[in-house]
């Protein structure tokens, strides 16, 4: 069997309603001709939008079928025992030019009663936003299932909400059952479980096709909600040059952020996980046994399990992401 290697994937574009063109023209996403591309999907194991390899021997191949052969080499033993050939996150950059709906995503639990599907806890990092942009996470204090109710049926319901003027650098975290919405003129990378399940409780009142309002899912939401979930909930971390600090650690993912301009030796021996880099901006090589894999800005590469050690060299000064799961939660 060849060794593994760092893993690049084609993106899939998914144009939206809300969409714009920053992930194009500063992202470095191959133009669609359409202005309104609001998801960028870097790593993802949904089905029917599986990501194919784009780099090296094994380019053409989607991730079921690497991990099919490969196994716990590329996820984990322990993750894949739990997840089989399903790859356990989704990776997104996300562009805003209007504010999303007012959403909800349901728990493990809730998600596998009624979809036979993961849930979907997430996070955001903010790459860039416009001055005044805003993030919708959580009711504010005191918002009770009835009042919350009472504002569905008479509007309202973004009233309720905690709002939180957004800066780039800023990180989010958002369990499932966290009412939440991106606000317009963000730009940010999503990490996520495995899940394409959303609620959408509040459009505002937009209209997807010119005619229609889009879908919402109140009833479904409902149950999904949990709101203890309430107050502010920015994460804010300005790291240090060429040290490692953590943003969030849950039982889903664990997400750090690198800002480097020297080397930095990376060892993974104590984690039995895959590593996905997630490069916001600079370029950087990872080197191992020998070899080198060269990433830009925009570019999100998986690091197999069974490479337990690289060297991260800075072409120029550099900021990116680091996720893998911590194998002693329970996921």
């Amino acid at each position: 069997m060849s060794e593994l290697y760092p893993l690049k994937f084609e993106t899939l574009l998914k144009e939206k309603v809300w969409g714009g063109n920053a992930l194009v023209t500063k992202f470095n996403k191959k133009a669609t001709g359409s202005p309104h591309i609001g998801e960028s999907w870097e790593l993802s194991a949904v089905a029917n939008n599986q990501s194919v390899i784009s780099n090296g021997f094994l380019a053409g191949n989607n991730i079921e079928e690497l991990i099919e052969v490969y196994m716990g080499d590329i996820t984990g033993d322990s993750i894949f025992e739990k997840f089989g050939n399903e790859f356990p996150l989704l990776i997104k950059f996300i562009e805003a030019q209007e504010d999303l709906s007012i959403q909800v995503h349901p728990n493990n639990e809730l998600a596998r009663k009624r979809h036979s599907a993961y849930g979907k806890t997430e996070m955001w990092y903010i790459l860039e936003c416009k001055e005044g942009s805003k993030i919708y996470t959580g009711f504010k204090d005191g918002v009770t299932r009835e009042i919350y109710e009472k504002a569905v049926r008479n509007g309202g319901i973004e009233k309720l909400l905690n709002v939180e003027i957004v800066e780039a650098g800023d990180t989010f975290f958002t369990p499932a059952g966290r009412v939440h919405a991106i606000g317009a003129g963000i730009v940010l990378v999503e990490i996520q479980q495995t899940s394409d399940i959303t609620y959408r409780i509040f459009d505002w009142n937009r209209k997807s096709s010119g005619k229609e309002k889009r879908e919402l899912h109140t009833d479904l939401a409902l149950d999904a909600i949990d709101f203890s979930q309430t107050g502010k909930n920015k994460i804010r971390i300005d790291p240090l040059l060429n040290k490692t600090e953590n943003l969030v650690s849950c039982e889903f993912f664990n997400t750090n952020i690198i800002l480097f301009n020297n080397t930095i030796d990376k060892e993974y021996l104590l984690i039995d996980s895959f590593v996905v880099y997630i490069c916001l901006e600079g370029e950087f090589s990872i080197c191992w046994d020998g070899n080198s894999e060269k990433v830009t800005k925009g570019e999100t590469v998986l690091l197999p399990a069974m490479i337990k050690e690289v060297t991260l060299k800075p072409l120029k000064e550099t900021r990116l992401l680091e996720v893998y799961i911590n194998s002693e939660n329970t996921i």
